[in-house]
């Protein structure tokens, strides 16, 4: 007697992935899955050549090993980066890369800086800085959204950045140590120290700047490691990165650091993280006292233009008020990208000064069009690194990330502050964490999208 079999209707689909050994067992169906994009993870070459022009970026090897000038390693990691990251999504069918609100609002910022060359004081002088720095750090910018898809990947970016910027802070402390100042410190009533030889921290401002950027993402990393050890790490570079800020004597770092203090302080959820940032926050207080005198008596002329003996605070007031005119007379096209210079030597005369404060090198360069566009780049990062927080936080296994894009936000609250008294407008600055920003919403929205739906209910 023959047995007629009848074939499974659901043979197409897939068997189920089954765990090594016999079965899998609870705890492992219930191991947190990490973030990742809608359109997964990706080849992992873009990440790491973006960690290879950062190293370069921060470090400069090519400083302290001359024979490795004429390589170009920066321009070499960048062009690794974006050519496997080209082909990565070529292959995978995606679109070549990912287009959000930030990316088009840079889209339209460059394309109209392109389009008031001909208008430009010097149009070679804009094409130059557009081929030389501006085009470098959008490249870098669109890297870190698309090569940025995973929360492994953040926070190796993270760590990262922290560790890389070591060396700087250590510098600038032994540069204080030892009395290695500008110009040696000749006539120079407030002494101010050498930087760090690399591209983003040469001169002391240059190095507050950096040093406070990453103090949120250390005190992030701080908050989402269990390891005694490594926090200890963490506590000792937070300490050195707060130590170096200080030993710059810059103003707008101090400025910078208590609207980090602060956000920090004021952002931080969950019992414990808050007596960490508070408590960090009332242990930098009791140590204000220790501050030098001729740190503290500069800080004065912050509030007081007038009693600044080096005579850079009046210089720098004159320049905002002269910019601001200048905005004023020529608010639809300025005087070209990169050409605050000469429009500051037509109305104070040839001092050959950039003007020290991002917000108005756009508004001066590229007109109002230009200032809105970055102030709306700006917003819209921030308001990515908190929409990127509030997800992932109303997650149960959310934690680590939503503590990385809060961090991020910090970063880019201060940067905010920082602008106002930095010539940092096309540098790499706010486009490095913008892009993270951008990657860490990117990762929690793609993972949740990508969540498998809820069974419906059984209908009567």
């Amino acid at each position: 007697m023959s047995v007629l079999v009848t074939p499974d209707p659901h043979w197409w689909r897939p068997e189920p992935e089954q765990a090594t050994g016999a079965t899998a067992t609870t705890a492992d169906a219930e191991a947190p899955r990490e973030p990742v994009r809608a359109e997964g993870a990706g080849s992992p070459v873009p990440f790491w050549a973006l960690m290879g022009f950062t190293f370069v970026l921060l470090i400069a090897p090519q400083n302290l090993i001359p024979a490795l000038r004429p390589l170009r390693l920066g321009m070499l990691a960048a062009g690794i980066g974006l050519a496997a990251l080209l082909l990565d999504r070529i292959g995978r069918d995606l679109p070549i890369i990912t287009v959000t609100r930030e990316a088009k609002l840079a889209g339209a910022l460059l394309a109209w800086a392109v389009l008031t060359i001909p208008f430009s004081y010097w149009p070679g002088g804009s094409v130059g800085l557009l081929l030389d720095l501006y085009l470098k750090t959008l490249a870098i910018f669109v890297l870190i959204i698309n090569a940025v898809t995973t929360e492994d990947r953040l926070r190796r970016a993270v760590w990262g950045l922290i560790v890389m910027t070591v060396p700087a802070a250590t510098v600038g402390l032994l540069n204080f140590a030892s009395g290695a100042y500008v110009r040696g410190g000749a006539d120079q009533v407030v002494k101010r120290i050498l930087g760090y030889e690399a591209p983003l921290t040469q001169n002391p401002n240059d190095l507050a700047l950096i040093l406070n950027l990453m103090l949120p993402l250390t005190a992030a990393l701080f908050l989402i490691t269990s390891s005694a050890v490594l926090r200890g790490i963490l506590f000792g570079i937070a300490t050195l990165q707060l130590v170096g800020i200080v030993v710059t004597f810059s103003r707008s770092g101090f400025l910078t650091l208590a609207v980090t203090l602060a956000v920090t302080a004021l952002t931080a959820s969950g019992r414990l993280d808050r007596r960490w940032a508070w408590g960090f926050l009332i242990l930098v207080i009791a140590c204000a006292p220790l501050l030098p005198a001729d740190y503290v008596s500069h800080l004065f002329t912050i509030t007081d233009v007038d009693a600044d003996p080096t005579g850079s605070a009046q210089q720098r007031w004159a320049q905002q008020v002269a910019g601001v005119g200048y905005v004023l007379s020529h608010p639809l096209v300025g005087a070209g990208i990169g050409q605050n210079v000469l429009a500051m030597n037509e109305i104070l005369g040839p001092a050959w000064l950039m003007v020290h404060n991002a917000y108005l090198e756009y508004a001066i360069d590229l007109g109002l069009p230009g200032l809105i566009l970055y102030v709306l780049l700006i917003v819209a990062s921030i308001r990515s690194a908190g929409q990127a927080a509030r997800l992932a936080a109303n997650r149960p296994d959310g934690r680590r990330l939503a503590l990385l894009a809060n961090g991020i936000r910090t970063s880019l609250l201060a940067f905010s502050v920082a602008a106002f008294f930095s010539p940092v407008a096309y540098h790499f600055h706010l486009y490095y964490f913008a892009g993270l920003a951008i990657a860490a919403r990117l990762m929690v929205q793609g993972d949740a999208s990508a969540e498998p739906a809820e069974p419906a209910a059984d209908q009567p």
